[in-house]
């Protein structure tokens, strides 16, 4: 099996074409050799490569940027993924692609399911909600595997930001009322490594059957406030190895939302449930505070 993997210097991207090899012969493309944001290169990389099964973990995540460059976080989170769709059902493969939480307003208090009804509160959102109906449309064989909060030793992300400032700042500030669940990018990519097992050992009828969106995420929930604190409270409980992992934090203030504007509205609750992934499918997702002891290992060693 011949895998397409987009996004290769993300901090998703980078995981995965580690976990997928088992699988069969990827190619891992970053910008440079495929731009989302050109079409014309899409699809010839498409067509050369004739891939088995794509999966597209570029994305434009800017999710505060997006409010005033709505038209490059289109051209990257719903025509490219259109166009994927488009180019995979033409040559006959498959197609994996990863969207967010943030499609949701937020408005819920228990997690949410795929039959949910959408509604994005900010553009970034909006894009990738978008990215995913067109791959519906389109139809074939697809997944897509709506997920949140990604953090990993790779790329921008809350817990390098949380362990950089930690080392800068005797205090940090963080809001309190934003609910969602953290997830591994590593734990993202074995779980996706499982998936495409199972899904490579059904019939193509029973493929087709599968098709749709999942959502892929770590159990529990909590807020980022609670998040920072477990991330400080395991970086010092492992313990760094170097004189600079020393964190100069001594404390960490919960704030509201309104305390800290920003320029996109961020959802008040995003947890996902994973129930028809693990139906569907028979893959478990672990706890997020097991997952982030592993991630702070990791990134200690």
């Amino acid at each position: 099996m011949r895998i397409i993997i987009t996004g290769k210097d993300g901090q998703l991207g980078f995981e995965l074409c580690r976990a997928m090899t088992p699988l069969g012969q990827t190619v891992a493309l970053g910008r440079a050799e495929m731009d989302l944001a050109k079409p014309e290169q899409v699809v010839g990389v498409i067509r050369d490569l004739r891939p088995d099964l794509i999966v597209n973990a570029a994305a434009y995540t800017q999710v505060d940027h997006a409010e005033d460059e709505g038209a490059v976080a289109q051209a990257i989170n719903a025509r490219a993924p259109e166009i994927l769709a488009e180019e995979a059902k033409r040559i006959g493969a498959r197609l994996i692609h990863y969207s967010t939480d943030y499609v949701f307003d937020g408005l819920k208090r228990h997690p949410y399911e795929e039959s949910d009804a959408t509604c994005p509160i900010n553009r970034y959102g909006q894009s990738k909600l978008a990215g995913e109906q067109a791959i519906v449309a389109v139809g074939g064989s697809h997944l897509i595997l709506r997920t949140s909060w990604i953090y990993g030793a790779r790329g921008k992300n809350f817990m390098l930001t949380i362990l950089s400032l930690a080392k800068q700042r005797k205090e940090l500030r963080i809001v309190n009322d934003q609910f969602g669940v953290p997830n591994w990018s590593r734990a993202i990519a074995e779980t996706t490594r499982r998936i495409v097992a199972k899904w490579n050992s059904r019939s193509h009828e029973s493929v087709a059957e599968v098709s749709g969106i999942f959502h892929l995420s770590a159990v529990g929930e909590t807020n980022w406030f609670e998040f920072a604190r477990a991330i400080v409270k395991e970086h010092r409980r492992i313990g760094g190895k170097q004189a600079g992992d020393r964190l100069a934090l001594e404390r960490i203030v919960p704030i509201v939302s309104s305390d800290y504007p920003t320029a996109a509205t961020r959802p008040g609750y995003s947890v996902l449930s994973g129930l028809k992934l693990s139906r569907v499918f028979a893959v478990e997702s672990g706890d997020w505070r097991d997952h982030l002891t592993l991630a702070i290992q990791d990134f200690q060693a």
